[in-house]
This record gives C-alpha cells, sequence and structure tokens, in this order.
C-alpha cells in the first residue's frame, strides 16, 4: 500500500524562476537583470503570470513605469512563456548539459 503524491505539473513563480528562466537577463536591454516587471502592468490588469512577468534591469523598469512596453519606447527581446516542466528540473539542478539541448526540445535551459 502507498501514497500517491499529486504531480505537480507547473512551475511555482517566484522571482528566482524568472531570473533563471530569463538567464539574469533584462528582456528589455540585455543587460543583468535586478528586478521583476509585469509586462502588462497590474494597475492595468495585467495578471502575475508566467506570460506577463519578466526580468529587468533596475533603469529599464524605472522607466517603463505603469506603462506597456510600446508606450515607454522599449521591445521585449523574447515573449514570457511559462518553462516546460521536465527541462525546467534539469536546468534548476544544474544537472542538464548544454549538448543534450537538442534531445530536451529547448534551445537553451536557462535564456
Amino acid at each position: 500500500h502507498y501514497v500517491k503524491v499529486p504531480y505537480q505539473s507547473r512551475v511555482a513563480l517566484n522571482r528566482r524562476a524568472v531570473f533563471a528562466r530569463d538567464g539574469h537577463r533584462c528582456q528589455y536591454c540585455g543587460s543583468t537583470a535586478e528586478s521583476i516587471d509585469h509586462v502588462v502592468p497590474r494597475s492595468r490588469g495585467g495578471l502575475h503570470a508566467w506570460d506577463n512577468v519578466v526580468a529587468a534591469c533596475r533603469r529599464c523598469n524605472t522607466r517603463k513605469e505603469d506603462r506597456l512596453p510600446h508606450e515607454a519606447g522599449l521591445v521585449l527581446r523574447r515573449l514570457p512563456a511559462a518553462p516546460r516542466q521536465r527541462v525546467w528540473l534539469l536546468a534548476m539542478s544544474g544537472g542538464a548539459r548544454d549538448e543534450w539541448a537538442p534531445y530536451l526540445g529547448e534551445q537553451s535551459l536557462t535564456a
């Protein structure tokens, strides 16, 4: 007899996970990210969800304020999305090797 542990198919959305997904790079300019930004600001109805949160440097985050990226003259380098569970576990554990990327279906495990 055993107790079945529920399988978590979604990766938890938190600061560390967003930085890992985005390679610790600002998704507007590419410099080192120190903060998290909601692409569609929460004040405008944006959700705290994987497809609306990106890593950002302080300069870009301050420039954007409560505006949409195009209103602040910013362009996203990549559209945000939730990471895939199996690849994410490997990347976060440090167990994935770069040469495995083609077989895992990801171009990069941290970027």
